[in-house]
C-alpha cells in the first residue's frame, strides 16, 4: 500500500483492505477480447472444441463458454493467460496473434491487472 507524502493512505483505501480478482473473471475478459480480433475463429484446442460439441449437443451449450480456450493464473494483481485459438484460413499467423496479444493486454490492464506475459497458441485452421 502506497502512502501519500504526508503519510496518509489513499481515498477510497484502507490499510487492512484486499481487493482480489479470481482466475476464471480474467479468463472471461481475455475471450472476449481474444474473440474480437479479426482471423480468431473459434477458441480452444481440438479436444476442449470436441468436448464443447458434445455439451452443447446435449443441451449443456453454456458450460465453460465464459472460458473456452483460455486459463489464467492469477497472483495478486499479476497475470499471465494462455490463449488457444483457430484461426481463421488465409490469415497470417504473426498478425493475428500479435493482435490477440495487444487486445488481451489492453483489456486486462484496463481492469487495472498487471499483465506479464499472454501466450497464443495456434491450434487448427478452420475450413482447412
Amino acid at each position: 500500500m502506497s502512502e501519500a507524502v504526508d503519510g496518509t493512505v489513499p481515498t477510497g483505501t484502507t490499510p487492512t483492505s484486499t481487493t482480489t480478482v479470481s482466475a476464471e473473471v480474467v479468463e472471461k475478459i481475455t475471450v472476449a477480447a481474444a474473440k474480437a480480433v479479426p482471423g480468431v475463429a473459434e477458441l480452444g484446442g481440438d479436444v476442449a472444441r470436441f468436448f464443447n460439441t458434445v455439451l452443447d449437443r446435449v443441451g449443456l451449450d453454456s458450460v465453460g463458454d465464459g472460458s473456452r480456450g483460455v486459463s489464467a493464473t492469477v497472483a495478486g494483481n499479476d497475470v499471465t493467460v494462455t490463449v488457444v485459438l483457430v484461426l481463421e484460413a488465409g490469415r497470417v499467423v504473426a498478425e493475428v496473434t500479435a493482435e490477440v496479444q495487444v487486445k488481451v493486454t489492453e483489456a486486462l490492464t484496463g481492469y487495472g491487472l498487471n499483465v506479464l506475459a499472454v501466450h497464443v497458441k495456434v491450434d487448427d485452421i478452420a475450413g482447412v
